[in-house]
């Protein structure tokens, strides 16, 4: 679904309670090419990203970053747009009211200290690489510094990489797809998370929903990848930027802009709906 066929986005929120909380991932959502909140994804300068920043905290909007990077990069990129809370490693690490906790899953208790470790005990991570061997790399430097999961990237079959992770005793564990990425020269290759099973940013957005004391109907949330896409059963509105890839329908809308321009647009419509 195209920006010329959805549904106008506007309306549909002038139907629901205001937004009191928005979702939005980080890298090719937000933030433009090389993680750039000042750069539209034609390369060049932009500052709608980071006006729709300020005027969604005027409205009473909070936002909060739902990303895949690690939580200490995450914290202190958070600090620096002016936001408080945040969902980082792909769900597995939260931060709220300062608060900063690891979700578990669907890992045995008392296994280790960290999800991460957990994953790492089990031999998860190990047998992923050995079962495909020059396709699935752990993804550095990015993965350094994580305590709820792997970072990896290559090209693999999800379906079969988690079968693999049932037959060597690890259930609770799967890898998920993160799209298209790059960092391995001559290949095009695929960001992917491993993690444990009863996480990620859907389940994570929704307990934070709870923890608010808000109904989804009062939420929003905006990304670009397919796991992004997630969020939307969770949230009263959906919206992908224009460099976004799943199929909308239902609450889910596209957005015309693409990465921060198509986050601007999120909020210049939720602030419209606001509207008398």
């Amino acid at each position: 679904m195209t920006s010329d066929n959805a549904p106008d986005l506007t309306a549909h929120l002038r139907a629901l309670p205001p937004a009191r909380v928005l979702y939005t991932d980080f890298d090719g959502t937000l933030l433009g090419p090389a993680g750039s909140l000042l750069t539209a994804a034609d390369g060049t300068p932009t500052a709608r990203a980071a006006t729709a920043l300020v005027r969604a905290r005027a409205a009473g909007i909070s936002v909060v970053p739902v990303s895949g990077r690690r939580h200490g990069l995450l914290a202190m990129d958070t600090r620096l747009l002016g936001l408080w809370d945040y969902i980082a490693e792909a769900g597995t690490v939260v931060c709220r009211g300062g608060e900063v906790s690891c979700v578990w899953g669907e890992m045995p208790p008392g296994l280790a200290a960290t999800p991460r470790e957990g994953l790492e005990r089990v031999g998860a991570l190990s047998a992923l690489l050995s079962a495909f061997p020059g396709d699935l790399r752990v993804f550095d430097p990015w993965d350094a510094g994580r305590v709820g999961e792997f970072l990896l990237h290559g090209l693999v079959d999800v379906d079969r990489a988690n079968q693999v992770l049932a037959e060597v005793g690890a259930p609770w564990a799967h890898l998920i797809d993160n799209g298209a990425t790059d960092g391995w020269p001559g290949r095009e290759v695929h960001a992917y998370h491993l993690i444990p099973r009863g996480t990620g940013k859907a389940l994570a957005v929704a307990n934070d929903l709870a923890a608010r004391g808000l109904e989804p109907e009062q939420a929003m949330a905006v990304g670009d990848s397919l796991e992004d896409a997630t969020m939307a059963p969770q949230v009263g509105t959906y919206v992908q930027v224009a460099n976004g890839h799943a199929e909308l329908g239902g609450n889910a809308f596209a957005a015309p802009g693409a990465m921060g321009e198509g986050f601007a647009d999120a909020v210049t419509a939720a602030l419209e709906a606001m509207e008398p």
